[in-house]
């Protein structure tokens, strides 16, 4: 945003010096524009020229005037479109061609208000003053993705322990509606909880390449495992995969298009796919904050349970204030047969996230959610539609033991709360994990 007013402040001089040079009838609205504009009323002076558009088009003075007003009261499509026909007439009004590198850095196509920007500040006629302040832009710009190749990454290993490793209910006999004639049901071992201590493995290697000083190509991939020492039944397993295209705005707003892939294994064996498509655009509201929107289509296959495939569709709008983070987050999940819909949900998350520096090599992270899917249909087995609402809490510190090394211990939290006695459950997770960037 700041660097958006230097453009404003370096092309309001230009327009200022070349203003004056304009002739006009002493009856003509562009006097009453051009006074308006000295005076910084570009609304009142755009209100004054757009009506006229239509008839006076073509006119190179006019056109650059209503160009100034539209640009200067955020009309930049009105903008760009009048002083391409200035420039159409006479391709050597320098002031014109300014202006119109500032309408396009203004709307974010760097690329072409970089060439503009060079075109003005090797014309003669421009103060040198000027020339010097388009030679800084035109550096500015070029620090905007570099193009090039970029890689990045990261592995992670660690220990810790899970009071709850399958997400189970800690009861041991449940009454099922459907079955309440033969009284209590008594859940198998796997059925209800088991704490077990565990080993983990992380990783993930991420490549840039800029195709221009806007545009770039991404891909990622991410790893990682969970096994426990004594309950390997539930050994877990993640494989995500990533590739997309960004394109990133002069102001830093940064819209986004990838496809992503994900595989998840249970015991060894392959559980659940999911291959879907994410958009996203990032707004610049100042110095480290922001705010996104997202959206997200997954198809879901599950290998061993082809009943539970299903749609996924869901949005978050994200706020980012430093080390500080509020998500919102919400969608639906349909069950693809007809047998399944008790399967089907719609979900709503509200997430916080902080961290902040307690001292010079370390710091502390903390986050809190909550979650609640409402089901579709009544549960075959307990003839209720099933309601969960789950509370996720963790915090620990991030301790950099070099420019590469991070260790660092964690505690977490889950409760899931269900009108269903099968689907509530506590967990408590501890771990301590050596993280090497790269």
């Amino acid at each position: 945003m700041i660097r958006s007013a230097v453009y404003s402040c370096a092309f309001a001089a230009i327009g200022t010096l070349s203003l004056p040079a304009i002739a006009f009838a002493a009856d003509d609205p562009l006097l009453k524009a051009t006074t308006l504009l000295k005076a910084g009323h570009a609304r009142e002076a755009y209100a004054l020229l757009g009506p006229q558009a239509a008839e006076r088009a073509d006119d190179p003075e006019f056109d650059y005037v209503l160009g100034l007003a539209a640009i200067d009261s955020g009309h930049l499509p009105e903008a760009i479109l009048a002083l391409q026909r200035a420039l159409a007439i006479q391709p050597d009004h320098a002031q014109a061609r300014a202006e119109i590198a500032r309408a396009y850095a203004m709307a974010g196509d760097v690329n072409t208000a970089r060439r503009e920007f060079s075109l003005v500040a090797g014309d003669p006629t421009i103060p040198d003053p000027v020339r010097q302040r388009f030679n800084g832009l035109v550096r500015g710009l070029d620090k905007v993705n570099k193009p090039g190749l970029s890689l990045s990454g990261y592995v992670e290993a660690g220990a810790g322990y899970d009071s709850n490793v399958n997400a189970a209910t800690s009861a041991s006999q449940l009454v099922i509606p459907l079955l309440a004639a033969l009284g209590p049901a008594t859940l198998s071992s796997n059925a209800q909880r088991q704490g077990d201590g565990f080993g983990l493995t992380e990783g993930g290697l991420s490549v840039e390449y800029g195709l221009d000083r806007q545009s770039r190509l991404f891909a990622s991939v991410l790893g990682s495992g969970h096994v426990n020492f004594h309950q390997r039944a539930f050994d877990q397993a993640l494989a995500v995969a990533t590739i997309g295209y960004a394109y990133t705005t002069l102001s830093h707003d940064v819209f986004s298009l990838s496809a992503q892939s994900q595989r998840f294994w249970i015991d060894g064996s392959s559980y659940r796919a999911a291959n879907g498509g994410i958009a996203q655009f990032t707004h610049v509201l100042g110095a480290q904050r922001a705010i996104s929107v997202s959206g997200q289509v997954f198809d879901i296959r599950y290998q061993t349970d082809p009943l539970r495939n299903a749609k996924r569709y869901s949005g978050a709008l994200t706020y980012t204030d430093g080390g500080y983070s509020a998500n919102v987050s919400g969608g639906t999940e349909q069950a693809n047969a007809a047998a399944s819909k008790y399967l089907s949900n719609g979900f709503v998350n509200g997430r916080l996230a902080a961290e902040r520096p307690v001292a010079k090599s370390t710091t502390l992270f903390a986050s809190f959610s909550i979650e609640h899917r409402q089901y579709q249909a009544p549960d075959p087995l307990f003839l209720v539609k099933r309601r969960d609402t789950q509370f996720d809490a963790s915090a620990g510190l991030r301790y950099r033991l070099s420019r590469q090394f991070i260790l660092s211990p964690q505690l977490g939290y889950t409760h899931n709360a269900s009108n269903i006695a099968l689907n509530r459950y506590d967990r408590v997770t501890t771990s301590l994990s050596l993280r090497l960037e790269f």
